[in-house]
């Protein structure tokens, strides 16, 4: 597998994870805007919608390249835990909590099942006799 395969690969699924949560955000400050739920409220449908676009893009970097997706997903993962930490760190002068430690290690690992399976799901069968 060539390098630039997997660069387009990474940066595609990690694209599919930042338009997926920036959809989602946009549609959780509307409901936070125009009813009277509070954040605390939707904190875990928010934490659910935060690791099924890690597995969708982990899922897309696999498909796209058709091998490899453990490899793929964890990179995804990796590197969307990266940018987030860096923007933590460089924005608000903060670094992790072992919370979010955690909660981004779990992410990566999710982006690696859904790379594993955009290989099994988007890879044309072979037979071999």
């Amino acid at each position: 597998m060539n390098t630039s395969k997997i660069t387009s690969s990474v940066l595609i699924g990690l694209g599919v994870i930042y338009v997926v949560a920036a959809l989602f955000s946009f549609i959780f400050s509307l409901i936070l805007k125009f009813t009277s739920a509070q954040e605390d409220q939707l904190s875990l449908i928010i934490t659910i919608i935060s690791f099924i676009a890690l597995f969708m893009g982990g899922l897309v970097a696999g498909g796209r390249a058709k091998e490899k997706g453990w490899l793929l997903g964890g990179l995804t993962g990796l590197l969307y835990t990266v940018i987030n930490f860096l923007f933590q760190y460089l924005g608000y002068d903060t670094i992790f909590t072992t919370q979010q430690w955690i909660y981004y290690m779990c992410f990566t690992l999710t982006a690696v099942m859904g790379g594993i399976l955009g290989v099994n799901m988007f890879s044309s069968p072979t037979r071999e006799s």
